[in-house]
């Protein structure tokens, strides 16, 4: 017999796998095109910066609210700003982009930090990609390691 503090447990359970599931879902109409992460000048250097052009093409506006890789054990939202005559780099919380809409991640503004890297990269890898987006979305995607200025 199973008691209703059991059924409780059970549907609370059943609730959050739901939930989990949902969180994962893809999301094909967010794209980073041209994804790019800089070649850390040493090989002992364990971070870096990623860039390229984040595509909505979503009938709504997406936040993005995160992102992982598989190769590094730390991955955020960052964007340099010129105060005066000094450069300053502070962590972006989130990214929204309106449907239709595209933003730049590129040295000097809104980029990628890539930290705390699990292996040396190597010119012309390919690094996987997760932006996670509010709401428990992802979208997949892939950054080409090369050398600044190629």
């Amino acid at each position: 017999m199973i008691t209703k503090p059991c059924v409780g447990v059970l549907f609370a359970l059943c609730a959050f796998a739901a939930s989990g599931a949902a969180a994962a879902a893809p999301v094909a109409c967010l794209q980073l095109k041209d994804g790019w992460a800089r070649l850390p000048p040493g090989a002992a250097m364990a971070m870096t910066a990623g860039y390229g052009t984040i595509h909505n093409r979503c009938g709504s506006a997406v936040t993005i609210i995160g992102a992982r890789s598989a190769a590094f054990g730390e991955v955020s939202l960052h964007e340099t700003t010129l105060q005066g005559d000094v450069s300053r780099m502070q962590h972006l919380r989130h990214l929204v982009l309106p449907a239709g809409a595209m933003v730049e991640l590129k040295p000097g503004g809104k980029h990628l930090m890539l930290m705390q890297a699990k292996a040396a990269l190597k010119d012309g890898q390919a690094l996987p990609l997760v932006l996670q987006l509010e709401g428990g979305g992802e979208a997949a995607a892939t950054l080409q390691v090369r050398a600044a200025g190629r």
